[in-house]
């Protein structure tokens, strides 16, 4: 789960770290009031217009403005509220701003990259920083890689101080500002442990004209898994900012995340699926969507899941591939009949069925009556689905 900048802030200052700080609007009736607030809070003419969406490289798509005074900031909060920001992470769809914020301005002296997540490779956390803010940091990694500083921290031991004094040399920050950025850095780390956060961004934070380290943008991603631990964390979620094929699946407890293609896949378990969309691309085809249904699935999970599926236009064909484990192949069958005859499917439906009760569902197919093409392994499953797909 993602959350906005405004809320990743708020995380940041609860936890005692510096802020650009400012106040929230959702409607454009409050845009007056909300900057005025700003500028007697914070004793300040000029402000910065920021949009809130789920996505980086506003600036450049220009949904970030600075505003000298009032009537400014007035008019870039109008241009920029309901305004389709695009940029290199919405694609051309865009993403419609339904939040702005407006916040404090500062004089900045220097931008850096700071940034925490989990190294994999090293199973260690890994804590990246780097002189070139501002930047998107593929960028600097590609061009200029010298300039991504790394340590690695064990999460069992935590961050220690040396770590963060090293993290706070390769700045090249001196007297106040280093002290400040390596308090921070300790601060940052103790935030993403406490969040059960998988990223933690701050791009830029900044060295200010009077030696203050602001932390000025803010990126959270967290694990699902965990939030049932961290309920206001979890009250931040914007399902706007959500796929709403992927939110209502996440009702029904069903794992879908849409992609481009047009066979759409309806599999048990996360590594079949995963197997299943490589041998749709091996035979020819482009899957149209990763859908886990889970090891216990049910006649009412498979036609939520059909349903889910066939919202996506683009979708031709579907393969259903399980492997009956804990869940019987019979009661997959039973599901998919039901669902062809209650939704009338206008689309080819392959389906390969192993495991447990796996001679029950062919039969129960065989004797439907319904218009299922059936499948005997992967690879003749694939390639049926793929010609169905391309002959629609």
């Amino acid at each position: 789960m993602k959350v906005h900048e405004y809320q990743g802030k708020q995380i940041f200052a609860k936890a005692g770290m510096p802020v650009q700080d400012g106040y929230i609007f959702e409607d454009i009736q409050n845009a007056e009031s909300t900057i005025k607030k700003v500028q007697a809070d914070f004793a300040t003419e000029d402000v910065v217009v920021k949009a809130q969406i789920h996505a980086g490289g506003r600036g450049k798509g220009g949904g970030v403005k600075y505003s000298p005074n009032f009537d400014s900031a007035l008019e870039h909060a109008n241009n920029i509220f309901g305004m389709t920001l695009k940029t290199h992470q919405t694609g051309e769809k865009g993403q419609k701003v339904r939040k702005v914020y407006v916040t404090e301005a500062f004089d900045i002296a220097k931008e850096y990259y700071a940034a925490i997540t989990l190294d994999r490779n090293k199973g260690m956390d890994v804590f990246m920083i780097s002189t070139e803010g501002g930047m998107e940091i593929e960028k600097v990694a590609s061009e200029t890689p010298e300039k991504i500083i790394k340590v690695w921290i064990d999460p069992l031991l935590g961050m220690k101080s040396f770590q963060a004094r090293k993290l706070a040399y390769g700045l090249e920050l001196e007297g106040d500002a280093f002290k400040s950025a390596s308090k921070i850095f300790m601060q940052m780390y103790q935030v993403y442990q406490n969040t059960d956060a998988t990223i933690v961004e701050v791009n830029p934070l900044v060295l200010t004209d009077d030696g203050k380290i602001i932390i000025l943008d803010a990126k959270f991603n967290f694990d699902d898994s965990a939030l049932f631990r961290h309920p206001d964390i979890a009250e931040m979620r914007d399902l706007h900012e959500e796929d709403p094929m992927e939110v209502e699946a996440g009702k029904f407890n069903l794992n879908y995340i849409k992609l481009d293609g047009n066979v759409g896949c309806m599999v048990n378990g996360a590594g079949l699926a995963m197997a299943t969309m490589d041998i749709i691309k091996l035979a020819g085809g482009d899957p149209a969507n990763f859908l886990d249904v889970g090891g216990t699935a049910s006649a009412e999970t498979v036609k939520n899941g059909f349903r889910i599926i066939l919202t996506d236009e683009n979708v031709k064909a579907i393969l259903i591939n399980i492997f009956g484990g804990i869940v019987r192949c019979d009661r997959v069958a039973n599901g998919v009949v039901q669902a062809v005859k209650e939704m009338g499917l206008k689309v080819p439906v392959v389906v390969r069925l192993e495991g447990t009760n796996a001679k029950e569902a062919q039969i129960i197919l065989a004797e439907s009556g319904v218009d299922i093409i059936p499948a005997v392994g992967m690879k003749d499953a694939a390639g049926k689905v793929v010609k169905a797909a391309l002959s629609a």
